[in-house]
């Protein structure tokens, strides 16, 4: 069996040289019984640490492809495991029956692997990429996104972009645009999303009531002044807003005193028993809407599929 080793990439040699044996045993390149190249022998031939090659054969070992024999080696297993000891068993067996339905019609690697490229980068994305560089208002509207769509949604900021983009669906907060667009490829699209105005979801609590003592909690600093500033102009005296930062020690004090807090919707979830939340959604309606409009029109071809 050839074996081949790609430095420098994001797979570690470990796992390359653990995926190349599988697919090697599920496509028959390696038959039962088979000798493997021992440890120094594979470290010689491909300038590898001994380490690393000992700890691809243990986890091979572990997953019950290879057997170690005492004074011999390293050797196939007789039998495949009957079930999928990793997540990639079902993936690595079509994987080895393509390699094999190509093998067997004379296809070459290289036309191989450039057309599975190809393929690839045809395919729909997958999930959403919120690129904000504050991490709390990310975690914020990454929650309040996951809470309207069923696709995935991850976020990044800018100095890990580069190495979450691919297969995603970029998105950015209006006021973002500038910052992230030219941090993206050229021509890629960017999704944008607005804000929710401030009556549109404190209407019903409005005019304030007299003598109500309110609490304000979140992790993100601009929410606090944003809720502080709005209160007031709906007629909240200042000494009945009871403010807390989320990401301070002992912050959920005092609020089980207060007749509700306003908060975000990640520390909704973190507020103390007994208190009532009025969680403030940050995302404009519409562009929740826009946002499940675009997951619909997604994934559509690939139930199709």
């Amino acid at each position: 069996m050839q074996l081949w080793f790609a430095r420098g990439s994001e797979v570690s040699i470990r796992e390359q040289l653990v995926t190349q044996v599988v697919l090697g045993i599920l496509g028959d390149d390696l038959a039962p019984g088979q000798r493997l190249p021992s440890t120094r022998e594979l470290a010689r031939r491909f300038h590898l640490h001994p380490n690393t090659v000992s700890a691809g054969y243990r986890q091979l070992a572990r997953e019950r492809w290879v057997e170690y024999r005492r004074g011999s080696g390293v050797f196939v297993r007789a039998n495949k495991p009957d079930a999928p000891l990793s997540q990639t068993f079902a993936l690595d067996q079509m994987i080895a029956g393509l390699f094999r339905s190509a093998r067997k019609q004379g296809v070459s690697l290289p036309i191989l692997r450039a057309r599975l490229r190809q393929w690839l980068e045809l395919q729909p994305p997958d999930h959403f990429l919120l690129i904000e560089p504050n991490e709390e208002l990310r975690r914020i509207v990454a929650a309040e996104m996951q809470q309207a769509v069923t696709l995935p949604v991850m976020s990044c900021g800018l100095d890990d972009l580069a190495k979450m983009l691919e297969g995603s669906i970029p998105i950015a907060l209006a006021n973002r645009v500038a910052t992230v667009r030219p941090a993206l490829p050229a021509g890629t699209e960017l999704l944008t999303l607005s804000y929710r105005s401030v009556t549109s979801s404190l209407g019903q609590w409005l005019p304030a009531p007299s003598g109500a003592l309110v609490g304000v909690a979140s992790r993100w600093p601009d929410f606090l002044k944003l809720a502080r500033t709005m209160l007031h102009a709906a007629g909240f005296h200042p000494d009945s807003l009871v403010l807390r930062d989320a990401s301070q020690p002992n912050w959920q004090r005092g609020l089980k005193q207060t007749a509700a807090v306003v908060c975000d919707s990640v520390t909704a979830k973190e507020l103390p028993a007994g208190c009532r939340a009025i969680p403030f959604s940050l995302l404009a309606e519409s562009s929740i809407d826009e946002l499940r409009r675009y997951a619909e029109f997604v994934s559509k071809p690939l139930e199709a599929v």
